[in-house]
């Protein structure tokens, strides 16, 4: 069954392609057989999609995920096969004003209806299994709180398509659980070979093993009595007191591997976050180009002294880069070894420049970071070299800051944590927002920090 599904979807894409380029050529009044180049692109562009889209976990089951998730692989998916079009476009120099326009029309229509039809395959799949169809029944054996929190989940996401059946507390007898669980009709088990045979009688679809690595026996002796039934076992391990981001599961030459301290997004994430990043910035520089020569004038004119600050940073893994800002002070001396923080009413601060700060105009040129791969445009500001040696030693968690690429902007600087740290505790909530944002990364909330620091980044006070 999931091989005909997925074969449905290959062919439906495929047709989308098609179809899309057909439109296309509608829309702008041109016969997509009189540019022999045309068909080609087609051509390509779909096979290319065949081969990479599973890849980007296009076609990978989604029952339990979101949408939203749903629309951004595909997006970028679709994204990627299309700018290997347009390589070949240039490359073969077939690129005209009309097939450009042909090729956005083309984009827009093939990638809408790739995205459209999966959502309300996914809204209709969503309200059957609301309604109690087509539904994977789930035994939960974990501990306590855990098994109480997956159980609520199951509970709150009836339209992923799982209802649990059965839990089995393996520390019912201290944690009294099984009481709170009772409420919900769901039999709790404080006996091994009852939930075993129970998971047998109902021909339960999977069992899930949220259990703590310190309970080896137990998960051990599941696994050994549920090995020759044809049950889905999945091991979801309660890392919650070891990891910092939350025990990521990924595969390290053919071994599945549980990351207790390291980058919290996965490879995927991370290939989705640079192609926004590089597209974004190369957009805001083109954009942006005038207003960042009339501020480059401004201040060539208001001081003595070059148009950009240069100053080495820590970016991701550590690695030092310079980062580029429009110069607000005046030139001074600086001691070395020494950091003096801009203040309130500093008189360094160039008239220019107090107006740069205060709208945050003057991180512009960190676009050029970001088209360089040093910086992202969302992610944990940078500090000063002087205060990463600093506040490594103060702050708990500081480090771990730096296992994703700094950013122009960041969850703590729309939070209202930006500015001078003349004390511990700001930086220790600065360093916090920065965890949190680690720990909950996605591409909507990084949308909404762009669009805050848009709208905040103009009013902000503690910017000076």
């Amino acid at each position: 069954m999931r091989g005909f599904q997925e074969l449905s979807a290959r062919v439906f894409d495929v047709g989308a392609i098609a179809l899309g380029a057909a439109l296309a050529s509608h829309v702008r009044s041109c016969e997509i057989a009189e540019h022999r180049f045309y068909p080609a692109f087609v051509a390509f562009s779909a096979a290319l999609a065949l081969v990479v889209f599973p890849s980007f976990g296009v076609y990978v089951s989604w029952r339990g995920r979101s949408k939203p998730a749903l629309a951004r692989q595909i997006v970028f998916a679709w994204s990627f096969v299309q700018v290997c079009a347009i390589a070949l476009m240039f490359s073969l120099q077939a690129v005209d004003p009309a097939s450009r326009l042909w090729l956005a029309h083309w984009s827009l229509i093939s990638g809408a209806a790739m995205i459209a039809v999966r959502l309300a395959i996914y809204t209709v799949l969503g309200r059957v299994r609301h309604a109690g169809m087509n539904l994977h029944s789930v035994a939960v054996a974990a501990c306590g709180s855990h098994c109480e929190a997956i159980i609520a989940k199951l509970e709150a996401a009836s339209a992923a398509g799982f209802r649990a059946l059965a839990a089995y507390d393996v520390h019912a007898e201290r944690t009294h659980s099984s009481r709170v669980l009772a409420h919900s009709g769901i039999p709790v088990f404080e006996n091994h070979e009852s939930f075993v045979r129970y998971v047998r009688e109902k021909h339960v679809d999977e069992v899930w093993l949220a259990l703590p690595l310190a309970e080896e026996k137990a998960l051990l002796r599941l696994v050994s009595a549920l090995r020759d039934d044809l049950v889905n076992v999945r091991f979801m391990p309660d890392v919650r007191t070891l990891s910092l981001f939350g025990g990521g599961v990924t595969t390290l030459l053919g071994l599945p591997t549980i990351n207790l301290m390291a980058s919290p997004l996965p490879p995927a994430a991370l290939l989705q976050k640079e192609l926004f990043d590089r597209f974004f910035a190369a957009v805001a520089l083109i954009g942006l180009a005038p207003l960042m020569l009339s501020i480059a004038v401004a201040v060539k004119l208001s001081s003595q002294g070059p148009v950009f600050f240069r100053q080495r940073r820590k970016g991701v893994d550590g690695r030092v880069f310079t980062i580029y800002k429009f110069r607000s002070m005046r030139m001074h001396e600086q001691k070395t070894g020494a950091l003096e923080q801009a203040r309130r009413n500093d008189p360094r601060i160039t008239r220019v420049g107090a107006f740069l700060r205060r709208t945050s105009l003057d991180e512009l040129p960190q676009f050029l970071n970001v088209l360089r791969g040093e910086m992202s445009v969302v992610g944990p500001r940078p500090h000063a070299i002087e205060h990463d040696n600093l506040y490594q030693r103060l702050v708990a968690g500081y480090i771990h800051r730096y296992r994703i690429k700094p950013g122009i902007t960041g969850w703590a600087q729309v939070n209202g944590f930006r500015g001078e740290t003349e004390r511990v505790e700001k930086m220790e909530q600065r360093v916090a927002h920065d965890l949190y944002y680690l720990r909950n990364w996605s591409f909507r909330l990084d949308m909404r920090i762009i669009l805050a620091t848009i709208f905040k980044g103009l009013r902000h006070t503690n910017a000076y």
